[in-house]
């Protein structure tokens, strides 16, 4: 098996069709068809991924999403909705959601970032590398951020852009180059979610007045570490 999937959608039709496509690429795909039953079962199995509808009978898939990472920082969710407003969708990624793919979707795009997710999450796990930021401490193999006032357990997209950023400290890192490499396309809704996690890593390093991330508006970011 590639991975374990935890599949929460309401429509048999839809529901049925992603976990036959899914399966046939190799996955374990455990299917609910409402929130609260979801949440009863998720804490038995261990996932890889959680791919979540929004509009859910008994308990929305924002609230699923809200208790699945107050006990797991680091499995990947991907909202699948229908609901277009903006507001909605940064709702998600500020609830510590990863990814979203809206409805209409071909089964093929679903395919190719799941795919996606599931080679980063290979590659984290294959990692093993601290490396010093500040009076940080960045544990890539386990997505934690470490000081010595407290330890933040990043999600993997968070993960992915501190790293990123790491890379080229005090260097200008682009917008679009940040876009294609994590969420894989340069898309005007990604970009607001990418805002959302420039704010919880500026939270995150807060214990280190010497670091900032810069805002270059409509350009990208620049992490820097003054003297």
């Amino acid at each position: 098996m590639k991975g374990s999937i935890f599949l929460v959608e309401d429509d048999d039709s839809l529901g049925f069709v992603t976990q036959d496509s899914l399966q046939v690429e190799g996955y374990h795909v455990s299917w609910f068809k409402n929130g609260k039953e979801a949440w009863d079962a998720f804490n038995d199995q261990v996932f890889d991924l959680c791919l979540l509808d929004v509009m859910l009978p008994s308990m929305d898939g924002f609230e699923l999403a809200q208790r699945i990472r107050e006990v797991n920082e680091f499995v990947p969710i991907i909202f699948l909705t229908a609901r277009v407003q903006e507001e909605d969708r940064l709702s998600g990624f500020e609830i510590g959601g990863d990814d979203y793919i809206s409805k209409p979707f071909s089964m093929q795009e679903l395919l190719y970032r799941v795919a996606v997710f599931m080679r980063r999450t290979s590659i984290t796990k294959k990692e093993e590398v601290q490396e010093a930021i500040g009076t940080y401490q960045y544990d890539s193999s386990n997505l934690k951020l470490v000081h010595e006032q407290e330890t933040i357990n990043l999600t993997q997209m968070e993960g992915q852009l501190l790293a990123m950023l790491m890379e080229k400290t005090d260097e200008l890192v682009r917008r679009e180059d940040i876009l294609v490499r994590i969420w894989g396309e340069n898309d005007y809704f990604k970009g607001r979610s990418l805002d959302v996690f420039i704010s919880r890593l500026r939270k995150y390093l807060r214990h280190d007045e010497s670091l900032s991330i810069k805002n270059h508006h409509g350009v990208g970011f620049t992490l820097t570490k003054s003297a």
